[in-house]
């Protein structure tokens, strides 16, 4: 879809859609992001220590807000989010009802919407790691860090951040942040092997409600989605700066 092309984005019921982001903009268009920041918004950007984590920040809200904007058929400065107890952010008007998450990794974000289901995604840069089986061993089930471990040692990086991004959006799904121990479930990671949750808690039949996605979403990347539903149908969107994606949505 070119740039020039500019359309109204609809979802269908038994749809999930994946867009990932560049985080950078023009300066025209980063003081627009800034003028649509509700008030708690506004102060937590002034608390960045950094100016490329603020303006990373920015460009993340005001792209969020244009592509729930565009989806809702409402203007961009118009969408309002409310948090639950552990910071998942929803819209915050009960009447739309849109469900969406975000995940950040360096200067990509990717932003996950339906209107079947909660969900929770989760993206990071492969990379290799001197302290892979530590922090394995301290966050992941036993039966995880075998498999990985077990490996050969080239395909520990990208079976270490399957496991991490899987477990992560099974987390961001439920809501529940980090209080849910990640040993306490376990995933998928092998490459190549399809991503799955195994079992919540030694439950394989709990488990068997919930599907996960396997994403790429850039070069040396992965990511995954989880949702408590039957499988939807995934639509994975090319990597867009966000100057290009705001060409080309309804304004």
């Amino acid at each position: 879809m070119s740039s020039g092309s500019r359309y109204q984005l609809e979802i269908g019921s038994g749809e999930v859609r994946v867009w990932t982001v560049q985080l950078d903009a023009s300066e025209q268009r980063f003081e627009e992001y800034i003028s649509w920041l509700s008030p708690d918004e506004s102060e937590r950007a002034a608390r960045f220590r950094f100016d490329q984590h603020q303006r990373a920040y920015v460009i993340g809200r005001g792209v969020l807000r244009a592509l729930a904007g565009s989806i809702l058929g409402q203007p961009a400065a118009e969408i309002k989010f409310v948090y639950g107890p552990k910071g998942k952010p929803a819209i915050a008007d009960p009447a739309w009802p849109l469900s969406f998450n975000v995940s950040n990794s360096g200067d990509l974000a990717a932003y996950a919407f339906t209107m079947a289901s909660e969900l929770g995604i989760d993206i990071e840069h492969v990379r290799p790691m001197s302290d892979i089986e530590a922090i394995a061993t301290r966050f992941f089930a036993r039966e995880e860090v075998a498999e990985l471990m077990g490996l050969p040692e080239l395909d520990r990086p990208l079976a270490f951040f399957n496991c991490w991004t899987r477990k992560e959006a099974y987390i961001k799904a439920i809501g529940d942040g980090l209080s849910v121990p990640l040993d306490s479930f376990c995933v998928t990671l092998r490459p190549g092997v399809p991503a799955r949750i195994v079992h919540l808690e030694g439950s394989v039949e709990a488990a068997g409600g919930w599907t996960t996605h396997e994403l790429q979403p850039a070069p040396d990347y992965v990511g995954a989605i989880a949702y408590l539903s039957a499988p939807l149908i995934l639509d994975m969107r090319p990597l867009v700066s966000a100057d290009e994606l705001m060409e080309s949505l309804v304004p």
